[in-house]
């Protein structure tokens, strides 16, 4: 008598490779999705930290984007446009007492006691009072400014034109300071502070008749 083996596979060996096969994709798919978050975390932090390297340097009213590890070699350009803000801000003045008072909250922003002491002194005189009496419009022009990088020291260079109702007076104006470094801020972007600011020279150079100009 002949007999045959049959050779069957039993469904509990079926199902568990049904659930090996599973357990493989499964794995398979959650280190794909761990190596997907750390790649996508890392590069967030690059992002950020790349970001956190730039900033912007107003130059005049133009914003420049610059570096973080290259602001030593933008200080120059820093220094000279934190000086020349506040100078436009301190000496461009108008026969409006609200315009005058906004731009001397935006120049001490600039600028320590020094600033506001000129400021007092100005207004104990009856600068500002003056202003508004005769319409006097004042406008400020920078011909150059000197920065001296390792004292911190600068010399500012410009001239001043005063309009009235009959005449335009141009003044020459020198001033010298120095500058140290604080906290960047919004109304202090340039992370710069003027201190012990005076003037130099404040003298008329040229003097028209409406008329005549």
């Amino acid at each position: 008598m002949q007999c045959e083996f049959f050779h069957t596979h039993s469904p509990f060996s079926f199902l568990e490779n049904k659930i090996k096969l599973v357990g493989i994709i499964c794995t398979a798919f959650l280190i794909g999705c761990i190596l997907i978050s750390v790649s996508s975390i890392w590069t967030a932090r690059t992002m950020v930290t790349d970001a956190q390297k730039k900033v912007y340097v107003l130059d005049g009213n133009v914003p420049i984007l610059v570096n973080r590890t290259t602001m030593e070699e933008t200080l120059d350009v820093e220094a000279k446009s934190h000086v020349e803000m506040f100078h436009h801000y301190f000496f461009t003045l108008a026969p409006d007492d609200k315009y005058i008072k906004h731009t001397m909250e935006k120049a001490m922003y600039f600028i320590d006691e020094s600033g506001l002491a000129q400021y007092n002194t100005l207004k104990e005189r009856g600068f500002y009072s003056n202003i508004l009496g005769t319409s006097a419009v004042f406008s400020i022009f920078c011909d150059s400014i000197k920065f001296d990088k390792p004292n911190m020291e600068f010399t500012y260079y410009g001239r001043q034109r005063i309009e009235r109702r009959s005449n335009i007076l141009m003044r020459e104006l020198v001033t010298t300071g120095k500058l140290m470094q604080v906290p960047r801020t919004e109304n202090n972007p340039h992370g710069l502070l003027i201190v012990n600011w005076r003037t130099l020279i404040n003298k008329d150079i040229e003097q028209k008749t409406k008329s005549n100009y």
